[in-house]
């Protein structure tokens, strides 16, 4: 097959409600890949980046969401790209490669040579062309991107260790206990459509194991408890782990920024690291301004069109205002999310905070956190349509939705 004919499909693996409860209370409203990041919904990063793949046939979003949460979007993004971009629903969990194994006939429908599978949670530059190529050059079944971290942190990964010249997986194993090494899987793959192959291989080894065993009835409810389903397949530990060290799975280091966005804390530092992005991908998103005839922006700024910003409000770095906003004269604003239909009232401050839909901060109040992405309260959330009154500070608390906020509050969580 010429390379002109070859054609790429990406899957991109959206989690569903029950995946999202660390990122309460901005999930309770939306679907957590919907969540605005630097202006864009956190999927639409790995979407944009699949479209500088070439031969991009069709993406996938698989998910257990309700399709309708995603029909809008998806109409809007495929329009949008000029790319086919489709949301599939699991019926029941599958594992990350049992859920690409269950889409397998519609994903082979355009009979691609490769295949990319991301984590839509990842916050990344997503060098996908490179690796591609990278991949082709290796000749093996998949490439994973990997990146060095500290030693501290790398055990709360996938840990792996690799050829440094050939660049061949070597081993590979998840979260382990005693230090490995240095490098992790950034969850974004790239895989030839033998992928399919290894999972039905486990698939089929587990079935076989199964009816080998004749079980008493207890040992038969034990091993139900401890032994997934067939169709159960995890691409960590059932495929890498084993395809470790057979000429199979190589590795592509990215020197850029690498996160997962997990937690609000780290959408806001993931947000900040995209709006950087933007300078190299996207510079017509950031906004400009010197407070003559619009507001002064610092730094890596994004404000939706239908946003109304009074000329003498700061803003920047790293915010992002979403539709409809109002932010009102002398607002000063530094490292947040502000979300849509939100008002700021004359002379507020807000740092490191997001602001939820349609929630409205009065007259010299304050919203802010010290900017620990790490810690639980290391940045301020407030939920939908919450009111902080005039003269109000809000420090270091997370606020449920639909709350009238008229003292000063700390380190709290207002259910």
């Amino acid at each position: 097959m010429g390379s002109s004919e070859e054609k790429v499909v990406a899957v991109i693996m959206v989690g569903g409600p029950t995946k999202g409860t660390r990122f309460r209370p901005l999930s309770l409203n939306i679907p957590k890949p919907l969540f605005s990041l630097a202006g864009q919904p956190m999927v639409h990063h790995p979407i944009s980046a699949c479209k500088r793949i070439p031969n991009l046939a069709q993406i996938y979003l698989v998910g257990f969401y309700e399709e309708r949460e995603f029909a809008m979007y998806v109409s809007t993004i495929s329009n949008e790209l000029r790319v086919p971009v489709r949301y599939l629903r699991e019926d029941k969990p599958h594992g990350s490669a049992g859920g690409l194994y269950n889409f397998r006939d519609l994903i082979m429908e355009d009979n691609p040579s490769h295949i990319f599978l991301l984590n839509c949670d990842v916050c990344c530059s997503f060098p996908l062309p490179e690796m591609l190529e990278a991949h082709k050059r290796f000749g093996g079944m998949g490439t994973i991107l990997v990146i060095k971290v500290s030693a501290e942190s790398a055990s709360q990964f996938g840990e792996l260790v690799a050829d440094p010249v050939t660049n061949e997986l070597l081993h590979y194993t998840e979260k382990p206990e005693t230090f490995v090494s240095d490098h992790i899987n950034c969850g974004v793959y790239v895989f030839t459509p033998d992928i399919f192959t290894a999972i039905q291989g486990v698939s089929s080894q587990r079935k076989d194991r199964a009816n080998l065993r004749r079980l008493s009835s207890f040992e038969a409810l034990q091993s139900a408890t401890r032994n997934p389903p067939s169709d159960f397949v995890r691409l960590d530990q059932d495929i890498l782990t084993p395809f470790a060290g057979k000429k199979q799975l190589y590795t592509y280091e990215t020197m850029d920024f690498w996160e997962q966005i997990k937690t609000p804390g780290m959408s806001l530092k993931c947000s900040a690291l995209f709006l950087a992005q933007f300078r190299f991908t996207s510079p017509n998103l950031l906004a400009s301004g010197d407070g003559t005839k619009s507001a002064t922006i610092i730094g890596d700024v994004y404000i939706h069109p239908s946003a109304k910003v009074h000329p003498s409000a700061k803003i920047g770095p790293n915010v992002s205002i979403s539709a409809n906003a109002r932010i009102g004269a002398g607002v000063r604003l530094i490292s947040c999310i502000i979300l849509d239909g939100v008002e700021i009232m004359e002379n507020a401050v807000v740092f490191y905070a997001i602001v939820g839909w349609k929630s409205s901060i009065g007259k010299w109040s304050r919203v802010q956190a010290e900017g620990d992405y790490n810690a639980k309260l290391g940045i301020t959330i407030l939920g939908e349509a919450v009111a902080v009154e005039d003269e109000v500070v809000v420090t270091n608390s997370i606020v449920l939705p639909n709350k009238t906020l008229n003292l000063s509050v700390q380190d709290e969580i207002l259910l």
